[in-house]
């Protein structure tokens, strides 16, 4: 189940990055416009740096939404069946965020008000011409508002474990990382491509599915198992009988 989190992880991230590049791409225009005066080998280096510190971000909110789930939700949980419940329950609502339902608005409203407080402290990283400065703009840029980065930490909450909820994060983080660097040319193919294709919309709706069988799939197969096991009993009991007769 862990890695098929990790797969929808990525590809979560890779097939929103579209939208990541609407949200980042003015971040994206400043950082390489104070990065001007560096040499290119320079340049890869510092914008490594900055995605990692990015990536760092997202895995030390995923280690947080971790500690939530396992502080907050495991004494909810009633049975066995109903983590499981859970983790179908995100996947679907994250595939509906993906097919465009605006659920997380105010959630990002809500984080615009603490972005915007950190104003004075991004400030201060400029210009990018230091590896240090790098880093902590990258480390910033993991809270800027996202709706897409919220549904990947209800992931992150539900996975029940700090450190699965940090390694989901980070390599939800990788997925959109090809976007954000890549060239104005290969940006535009790979946007008109997801577009095109609707692969946003078709992810979301494989989300959804993947969501609706986490939950119904183990039912079915308890049930057919429970059946199978009724049939086997009685067919037992009707063959003692015949035995006796």
């Amino acid at each position: 189940m862990t890695m098929a989190l990790l797969i929808a992880a990525f590809l979560m991230g890779f097939f929103g990055s579209p939208h990541c590049l609407g949200m980042c791409g003015g971040i994206v225009t400043a950082f390489g416009l104070s990065m001007k005066e560096a040499s290119p080998a320079k340049k890869r280096g510092l914008i490594a740096t900055y995605h990692l510190g990015r990536l760092l971000s997202y895995a030390l909110l995923g280690l947080i939404a971790g500690v939530i789930g396992t502080t907050v939700l495991t004494p909810l949980m009633v049975g066995n069946s109903t983590p499981r419940i859970l983790l179908g329950l995100v996947l679907v609502f994250i595939g509906l965020t993906m097919l465009g339902l605006p659920f997380l608005n105010k959630l990002e409203r809500l984080g615009m008000h603490f972005w915007q407080a950190l104003a004075p402290l991004r400030q201060k990283v400029f210009p990018l011409n230091t590896f240090p400065r790098a880093l902590t703009a990258g480390l910033l840029w993991g809270f800027l508002p996202c709706g897409l980065v919220y549904g990947a930490l209800l992931m992150a909450v539900v996975g029940h474990d700090p450190l699965t909820g940090a390694v989901l994060m980070f390599v939800f983080g990788l997925g959109t990382v090809p976007m954000l660097v890549a060239t104005h040319g290969t940006v535009n193919w790979m946007r008109n491509q997801i577009g095109r294709l609707r692969l946003r919309q078709v992810n979301g709706v494989i989300m959804m599915l993947s969501g609706l069988a986490v939950i119904a799939v183990p039912m079915i197969m308890a049930n057919m198992h429970g059946g199978h096991g009724q049939m086997n009993h009685e067919q037992m009991n009707h063959e003692q009988m015949n035995h006796e007769q």
